[in-house]
């Protein structure tokens, strides 16, 4: 395919989030050292004007050309985001010129892509009604409240719908453009740019932004956030509410209600989902038979393996494995 095809327009802005724009710059960039120059990326940062633009890190970028002066056929827009803190938390920034910009390229795009609170803009300019969209997950209330016709799922790395991709939060950039590479060059280079980016593991966009831990909030009380440790370091042990209750030297009843008023939810829950976690990180990124799967994530048998897996994300271990599995 020739280099044209592949020009890649970043919008920048004042406040950006710098990790929003050089990310997916680095990823473009090493599919290009990776297939020896032949993947054709060619990356541009577009402004309000040319020239220096203040991130929200306080670096300065450089825009390489005006969004009047972009023009021409592009392969891909894409769109980072910036939020402005407020007492009740972030809030997406909705900068006007982006969004007119964004309207007028859109059309022109083979494919539009926002990262992070950049999907605030990709709504505010028209492109996500009717569609399933997703952003970093601070800011998900504020999408679907102001943008009513988008269906916002905050849980996933990234969402494609048609020609539109929107991605999580900060890191997710790199998935998100990772995929694209992956869509145009396919899976291997992707894979060998991951490696290069020494990133643990290429996710797909269906995986939740959330490890077990990370959903829920740090409990009030260290004990139970040592406890929390404690099971994700022992899934094939003992994990049973009376055997954690001894561990805390309570009751099992009370040792109930004060895990569930510590995490929102039972002991029972909270294992059955870190053990689901740890099953899907093994049939991502292993070719462990289902039966040491089981064994290794505390299941005991395959059948229960089954029966969470279809609860918790609603799919058998080797369906997900299909869909997941990361080349090593």
């Amino acid at each position: 395919m020739p280099t044209a095809a592949r020009r890649v327009v970043i919008a920048v802005f004042p406040d950006v989030d710098l990790l929003d724009v050089t990310g997916p710059a680095e990823v473009f960039a090493l599919a290009n050292r990776e297939t020896g120059g032949t993947a054709g990326y060619r990356v541009q940062l577009a402004g309000r004007a040319g020239g220096a633009v203040a991130t929200s890190a306080g670096v300065r970028l450089v825009a390489d050309l005006s969004f009047a002066e972009v023009g021409g056929v592009l392969d891909t827009l894409l769109v980072p985001g910036a939020v402005d803190m407020h007492p009740g938390g972030p809030v997406a920034r909705i900068d006007r010129d982006v969004v007119e910009w964004v309207k007028r390229a859109a059309p022109q795009a083979r494919r539009v892509a926002s990262v992070c609170a950049g999907a605030h803009l990709l709504a505010a300019a028209g492109l996500l009604d009717g569609r399933t969209a997703t952003t970093h997950w601070s800011t998900a209330a504020q999408l679907a409240a102001d943008h009513p016709a988008v269906t916002v799922d905050p849980d996933p790395i990234f969402v494609r719908s048609g020609k539109v991709w929107t991605g999580a939060g900060i890191s997710a950039c790199m998935d998100l453009a990772l995929a694209l590479v992956a869509e145009d060059l396919g899976e291997e280079v992707a894979l060998a740019v991951a490696r290069q980016l020494v990133m643990y593991l290429k996710r797909q966009g269906g995986q939740s932004q959330f490890s077990v831990p990370l959903s829920r909030p740090p409990a009030s009380r260290r004990d139970i956030d040592e406890l929390r440790m404690f099971i994700a370091d022992h899934l094939d042990g003992d994990l049973s509410a009376a055997a954690l209750a001894g561990r805390m030297c309570l009751s099992e009843r009370h040792f109930a209600r004060v895990f569930r008023q510590e995490t929102g939810t039972s002991p029972a829950s909270y294992v059955e989902a870190a053990r689901v976690e740890a099953a899907r990180r093994l049939l991502e990124s292993t070719d462990q038979a289902l039966d040491e799967v089981a064994a290794g994530c505390g299941f005991g048998s395959v059948e229960t393996l089954h029966r969470a897996l279809r609860k918790q994300i609603g799919t058998s271990p080797a369906a997900y494995r299909r869909r997941f599995r990361t080349a090593h």
